[in-house]
């Protein structure tokens, strides 16, 4: 692969879209409208790539959630991330080895029995388990506090770093400019007929007929710039990683009740994260703390007691991205034609952001707008016209 890099010097004075935010959603939506010829784009990014929470995560990409149009969009990103390497031209170690949830109360086995039906209904072939059955699947799990499984071996885990780079490789090199440590100080709406917009930053001015907003939990200091309130706001999630060990767990294992979640990377190392309660002050917080690695330490030796004497490596936390319904916000907020959001993911943007980067392209490109758009947008929050999503980790 020919090396590409990051754009130097000032910005364009003028492009056709902008897109605020450097991780993985702007890159793909930026990857796919070049891939269309719309390469008169700027992407501007606060800090380096991979900074965010795009470089932070555990890699995850599954189909097993709790509404129609999550399954259906999952099939999809997954379907494009089996075919990534081919053409992108970047390994990012995809392997299918499945996704195993674990419940520990029958009001966990209920939501679990209803939203394995829901998948099975549009072609996921997820099977729920005896707590045997899951110990056939990973010998080494404590079973005794579960009372039922679920499994979908078509679920996943990818290296995030070379999925994020082969997005901003491809764009570059179809011409689209990626402008990071560059901060965002101000946007104004453009008078007159034409519209559009003039993004005020560290490194100069740029005018652009349409603007994405694809900063995460940045996105609310965003979109506050153009008068616009959004109702997510960050959650500090922490993660981390051991010393590496001889390869042994095929899935990604999940426990509903706590939110812990772990997976083995290709290299050998456990990665996982576990929910962990924090003052909810609207601040993005990135500092680890030893609170987490005693929850953690906790409730992953009690699902597999043999990792008690794992040696940790590193941990880190990065910024989920929640909205109030679980849902991402998509679309034009209403007064503000041509500013488009792609916020909202709580930790999941980075699964999601294939296909979300495809339909927006498609979209913006002058073809169909997808349904997604019409049941994520913004206005669905005041119209009350709200399907909660359950099936959150982390």
């Amino acid at each position: 692969m020919k090396d590409v890099q990051p754009t130097t010097g000032p910005l364009r004075s003028k492009c056709e879209i902008a897109i605020i935010g450097g991780g993985v959603m702007g890159l793909s939506i930026a990857y796919q409208l070049a891939k269309r010829g719309i390469t008169d784009v700027v992407v501007i990014e606060r800090g380096y790539l991979a900074q965010g929470a795009s470089g932070r995560n555990g890699g995850g990409v599954r189909m097993q959630w709790s509404t129609e149009l999550n399954v259906r969009l999952m099939q999809e990103s997954i379907d494009l991330c089996k075919h990534f390497a081919q053409e992108i031209g970047v390994n990012v170690w995809f392997r299918q080895g499945g996704y195993l949830f674990l419940a520990r109360t029958d009001a966990e086995r209920a939501k679990m029995e209803r939203n394995v039906a829901l998948q099975n209904r549009f072609g996921v072939p997820t099977r729920m388990l005896s707590p045997e059955e899951a110990r056939a699947i990973v010998p080494e799990l404590d079973v005794r506090s579960i009372v039922c499984a679920c499994y979908n071996p078509r679920d996943g885990v990818l290296f995030p770093w070379p999925f994020l780079w082969g997005y901003a490789h491809q764009a570059l090199s179809r011409g689209v400019e990626v402008h990071l440590y560059t901060e965002v100080t101000g946007i104004e709406r453009q008078k007159g007929n034409a519209g559009g917009f003039t993004v005020h930053t560290s490194k100069g001015n740029v005018q652009c007929k349409r603007l994405v907003n694809a900063a995460g939990a940045w996105s609310p200091e965003v979109a506050r710039m153009l008068g616009v309130e959004l109702p997510n706001r960050p959650h500090r999630h922490e993660i981390l990683s051991t010393e590496p060990l001889k390869p042994f767990l095929g899935p990604m294992v999940s426990v509903l009740q706590s939110g812990l979640y772990f997976s083995q990377s290709m290299r050998g190392e456990i990665v996982t994260g576990v929910t962990v309660e924090d003052a909810d002050d609207g601040r993005i917080k990135m500092g680890s703390r030893l609170k987490f690695l005693t929850t953690i330490a906790r409730e992953l030796v009690a699902i597999m007691p043999r990792l008690a004497d794992v040696k940790i490596l590193r941990q880190w936390a990065g910024p989920y991205d929640v909205s109030p319904d679980g849902r991402p916000i998509l679309g034009e907020p209403p007064g503000v034609p041509g500013f488009f959001l792609a916020c909202g993911f709580v930790g999941h943007g980075f699964m999601m952001a294939p296909v979300i980067g495809k339909l927006y392209a498609e979209w913006l490109a002058g073809g169909v707008r997808h349904e997604v758009f019409e049941h994520c947008r913004l206005q669905r929050f005041d119209e009350g016209k709200i399907e909660r999503e359950d099936m959150i980790i982390g």
